[in-house]
């Protein structure tokens, strides 16, 4: 009984680690209509500090997408968050 109490807090605890564990930024691809879909743009944000962010907003497909881009030291761009708000035909937007 003892070993089975152990064993099953030390299953709960690993779960739980798991579930705290952050989803990486890098997890965000370029889709179709993304600033960066076909490489990095061509102009730099020369004025622009390095660290800031802006939004990029665009449809795709029935949904209306919101990126948020950071501006990396080499000028590059990087998507840091991307929201999808869905127009469900029967109940409406959800956002």
């Amino acid at each position: 009984m003892r070993v089975m109490t152990s064993v099953l807090s030390a299953g709960l605890a690993l779960v739980l680690a798991g579930c705290t564990t952050p989803i990486s930024a890098s997890s965000y691809d370029p889709i179709p209509g993304s600033i960066t879909y076909n490489g990095q743009p061509r102009t730099k944000l020369t004025k622009s500090p390095i660290g800031s962010t802006f939004t990029h907003n665009f449809r795709r497909f029935d949904d209306r997408v919101v990126e948020t881009y950071q501006i990396q030291p080499d000028r590059s761009l990087k998507i840091v968050d991307r929201r999808i708000i869905r127009n469900w035909s029967f109940f409406g937007r959800d956002d």
